[in-house]
């Protein structure tokens, strides 16, 4: 019983306590459910008030915006209101220019047509008294306008070439006044000396008894050192010498070497000479090193190719008419720095061209072209600047001139060949050359008589005075002068002379 009473109060108690829950639940959500409808109510208000606020910012940012709008309206209508009033008053300006233009056309045609009338008249009066001068001088208008003009380009001829003769003799004066000057500085400031070599080489010995030594048995030790070196050896009678004889130097030095060696050491015979004249071979090389080098640096031109450096040298040996021509190549450098420094050019670059100038006559083969063009090809190769390669190639005038360079070494390399005691010609050739000035001059129309004279440097023509006039005289020496300047190779500069006179000539008897 008990045990029923407590399971009757047990679930009388639960069933309170869940009654009691469940009142106090929902008496909780009551109030969160008035909590949030309060707090809804409040966010309402307050998004009415945002809204409001933004409504507000938007109607006074259309009423800015809309006064503008009607500001810039209103401009834009005083404007255009201007515009009209300034187009009326051009129209009317137009308008009365158009009337003033009527006025002066009118006035225009009027004049026109009055000038028309007077030239009528004129071209008629024109006609008359070309009629009337036809009449008096017997002439047609057509033949006295003919003779008026040929009159006239007699006069303008005449009168031209007198012109032309004064500018020219004007010129040459004040070109040849300063040419002259730069010139002579030029060679007083470059002094060197006139070295003259041969085909030959006269080796000196102590004995006539050597010569046998050197000949050797049966000729084997002269045979040995001709075929080692390329230079024939002449042993004759001339006491106490021996000649070698080769167009090469490099080869005569070597041999001359070589014998030097030989007959000092005393040893002489074909193993001996082969190997003495192998190794004189490498210090003759060697010294051609050298001599480029120290010539470079003589000059000051630096940054050569090793291979030009070896060529310079090499031109130590070589000669050119008796000219040494290092010492040629030097000279013709000095005197183009010189002459550079006057002109106001780079004096390094036209020194650089005159030591270059003649490398192509000492190339290692032997090609069939001018000197000039080898040494360019050969400056182009080692990389050398192309003002320079044009002096080095159009010196003889193979090739056209497109720098200031290559005339100064023309100019420098003719002086240096063509001073006193520089060079030697063959005679064939000498005469040769005053035989073609002469024949050149005597194959023009009117010239009787030719003389070369001064070694070449002077071309004296006589010519008959009734068959060439002074005018055509002075012409008659340019055309020589330049027919002589465009197909002969002469050196320094040849002066051509036309003489015309006028002999009467009767007897007494």
């Amino acid at each position: 019983m008990n045990v029923v009473i407590g399971i009757i109060a047990f679930i009388a108690g639960v069933g309170i306590a869940y009654f009691i829950f469940n009142f106090l639940l929902g008496s909780k959500k009551e109030m969160e459910i008035k909590e949030a409808e309060a707090e809804a109510e409040v966010i309402k208000k307050k998004k009415m008030l945002e809204a409001k606020e933004h409504f507000l910012h938007l109607k006074a940012e259309h009423e800015k915006t809309a006064n503008e709008r009607n500001s810039k309206l209103s401009q834009a209508e005083n404007r255009i209101k201007q515009k009209e009033s300034t187009l009326s008053q051009r129209m009317e300006e137009n308008q009365r220019q158009k009337k003033e233009l009527d006025g002066l056309r009118d006035n225009l045609r009027t004049q026109i047509d009055l000038a028309e009338r007077k030239r009528e008249d004129l071209e008629k009066a024109h006609k008359q008294q070309i009629e009337r001068l036809e009449t008096i001088s017997g002439f047609s208008a057509e033949q006295a306008k003919n003779q008026l003009v040929e009159s006239l380009k007699n006069e303008a001829r005449s009168e031209a070439m007198s012109y032309v003769n004064e500018i020219m003799d004007e010129a040459k004066m004040t070109a040849t006044k300063e040419a002259k000057r730069i010139v002579l500085q030029t060679m007083q400031r470059v002094a060197s000396e006139s070295a003259v070599e041969s085909a030959v080489t006269v080796f000196h010995i102590e004995n006539d008894e050597m010569k046998g030594r050197i000949i050797g048995r049966e000729g084997r030790n002269i045979r040995a050192l001709e075929a080692a070196t390329g230079v024939e050896i002449i042993v004759d009678d001339t006491p106490e010498a021996i000649v070698l004889s080769a167009f090469d130097p490099v080869r005569r030095e070597v041999a001359r070497l070589a014998l030097h060696q030989l007959v000092t050491d005393g040893r002489i015979h074909p193993a001996r000479i082969e190997e003495v004249v192998q190794k004189l071979q490498k210090q003759v090389e060697d010294e051609m090193v050298e001599a480029g080098k120290r010539t470079a640096i003589d000059l000051g031109v630096q940054g050569l190719h090793p291979e030009l450096i070896r060529i310079i040298g090499k031109m130590k040996y070589r000669s050119s008419y008796g000219q040494n021509l290092l010492q040629h190549s030097r000279e013709v450098a000095n005197l183009a720095a010189i002459m550079a420094s006057e002109l106001g050019l780079n004096p390094k670059l036209a020194k650089r061209a005159g030591l270059l100038h003649d490398i192509g006559k000492v190339p290692d083969d032997e090609p069939e072209l001018p000197h000039a063009v080898i040494g360019m090809r050969l400056a182009e190769r080692y990389k050398e600047k192309p003002e320079i390669c044009n002096a080095i190639g159009s010196h003889h005038e193979e090739m056209e001139m497109t720098t200031l360079l290559a005339p100064i070494v023309q100019v420098c390399d003719a002086i240096s060949g063509s001073r006193p005691g520089a060079r030697r010609e063959v005679v064939e050739a000498y005469i040769k050359r005053l035989k073609e000035l002469e024949s050149l001059a005597l194959a023009y129309p009117g010239v009787t008589k030719t003389y070369a004279i001064q070694a070449g440097r002077e071309l004296r023509v006589i010519v008959g005075s009734e068959r060439v006039s002074d005018a055509e005289a002075e012409k008659l020496s340019q055309d020589i002068a330049k027919k002589i300047h465009d197909e002969m190779t002469y050196p320094g500069q040849v002066k051509i002379t036309v003489i015309r006179e006028m002999r009467a000539i009767s007897y007494a008897k």
